[in-house]
């Protein structure tokens, strides 16, 4: 009697697997990790910008853009890793772009943040809740730093991945984040204080 082999449906494939088939011409595998991704590209933007208008367009960017480099993928990082760097770097290009319009606008993308955070500051403390504290606290660190906090205390990565994200050694990360999370409790601690008045 012939021994029933079993089939892993492709939804129980491995990245691995499904890179290998879609390298091997079945594209439409690329959903399944698209599915996979998605929610954890779209919190890493979210936390990067707080913006929930262009989260979407970014996060669509991002898929677009590993879409047509995922032939060229050769494993030497996990697609997980992969993503994220790409993710990194479209946020890094967006934070460009907006220093770019900055320059040559009359009214500064920095005002705009200054006025928001104004406007959530005459929220009455009690309303904001802690997830509103931090994002402001995010707010005012610069990219490096801010995106170094949020892939370890946030996304939780450790500190080798975060390096291969942000492409530098793991110290710089450690420093990073340890500076990231003293200049974010120095942000945090006039709001801290309001919120508990």
């Amino acid at each position: 009697m012939a021994q029933e082999v079993k089939t892993v449906p492709i939804s129980g494939m491995s990245d691995e697997e499904l890179i290998l088939l879609f390298q091997k011409g079945e594209e439409h595998v690329y959903r399944i990790l698209v599915e996979r991704y998605q929610e954890r590209i779209r919190n890493l933007l979210y936390s990067i910008f707080h913006e929930q208008n262009i989260i979407e367009d970014l996060a669509q960017e991002v898929f677009i853009k590993a879409y047509q480099a995922l032939p060229r993928f050769r494993s030497e990082s996990t697609f997980y890793t992969w993503l994220y760097r790409i993710a990194v770097n479209k946020g890094r290009d967006e934070i460009r772009r907006r220093k770019l319009r900055r320059f040559f606008s009359l009214q500064t993308l920095d005002e705009g943040i200054d006025n928001e955070i104004q406007m959530k500051m005459s929220v009455a403390p009690e309303n904001r809740d802690d997830h509103e504290l931090i994002a402001l606290g995010l707010k005012t660190l610069p990219e490096k730093f801010r995106t170094a906090v949020i892939l370890k205390d946030i996304d939780g990565l450790p500190y080798d991945e975060i390096a291969k994200i942000m492409e530098c050694e793991v110290g710089t990360v450690k420093s990073r984040i340890s500076r990231g999370r003293t200049m974010l409790r120095k942000a945090l601690e006039p709001l801290v204080k309001e919120a508990r008045l």
